[in-house]
């Protein structure tokens, strides 16, 4: 029977810590300032939002809303941007995504200051990640490794093997993987006999967005194993890319869906949020 990774708990552990940093800081006159900007009337979004607004306020952290209709100009919103850039108040700047067909996201995105690039999309950002260096690294990949890190899970010279090659999960997994001395393979749509890659792992991160895809024919015995993925099915409950019931005795670590690596992801961006308002006043 696999043990659970519970990222509910280590996400509460986290959080407690922030709230230490964050009084820390306001004792300096420092407070951490996160700016969201939504645009339209994605429900979804709206929910997140919702999550990202309650955080800030258990940690006692400054936060904006800034709401925007689902017609506005490219221009409009890269104006906004701008503006949250130069506010010194501010110290993380996230527009939730999707974005209406009319704005370019990748323009938004790298229009975001580097230092105020929370969610760590910004190509700079991105580039500092690959090559190593010190840099705000993505959510919800953040949030896995400290996940397995909470876990005690020792990564150096394990196979890690990461089902999906997106730019915001899969890509910068990899990465972090790797800087954690793992042996790493990617795979994706194009993989050949991905059940026989996968059963290699060690360490199996799923990231794929196809529900209970990856069933106990992927697996190894006793391999840890991390579901990224959250799908509503037709009857409303969630789920992830992993079958948790056919691979939990199977594995000897698991993560829920959910329950698992999605209270990590909100977590991880007040984290990112705090970091930013330290490296703003010159505090390592």
């Amino acid at each position: 029977m696999a043990n659970i990774i519970d990222g509910k708990k280590i996400s509460a552990t986290i959080m407690e810590e922030l709230k230490n940093e964050v009084s820390d800081l306001k004792n300096k006159n420092i407070t951490p300032g996160l700016a969201v900007v939504l645009v339209g009337d994605n429900p979804a979004s709206r929910v997140y939002v919702n999550m990202k607004k309650k955080a800030c306020a258990a940690l006692d952290i400054y936060s904006e809303e800034h709401k925007l209709e689902s017609d506005i100009s490219q221009q409009t919103l890269l104006d906004l941007i701008g503006k949250l850039n130069a506010d010194p108040k501010i110290n993380g700047i996230l527009v939730q995504l999707p974005l209406p067909k009319q704005i370019d996201t990748n323009l938004v995105l790298e229009t975001i200051s580097a230092d105020k690039d929370v969610d760590g999309f910004h190509p700079y950002n991105v580039g500092k990640l690959v090559t190593g260096g010190s840099t705000f690294v993505p959510c919800t990949p953040y949030g896995v490794i400290k996940l397995l890190e909470y876990s005690n899970i020792e990564l150096t010279g394990k196979e890690a093997v990461v089902v999906g090659r997106s730019n915001i999960v899969g890509k910068p997994i990899a990465m972090l993987l790797l800087q954690k001395n793992a042996t790493v393979t990617v795979c994706h749509s194009k993989t050949k006999d991905l059940p026989a890659v996968c059963r290699r792992a060690d360490v199996l991160i799923a990231a794929i967005g196809i529900p209970k895809m990856i069933t106990a024919d992927y697996i190894k015995d006793g391999a840890v194993v991390i579901d990224v993925g959250v799908n509503r099915l037709d009857d409303g409950t969630l789920c992830g890319d992993v079958d948790y019931e056919g691979m939990k005795d199977k594995a000897s670590m698991i993560t829920p869906v959910p329950g698992g690596v999605g209270p990590m992801t909100i977590t991880m961006l007040m984290y990112n949020t705090v970091v930013s308002a330290k490296l703003a006043n010159s505090i390592k």
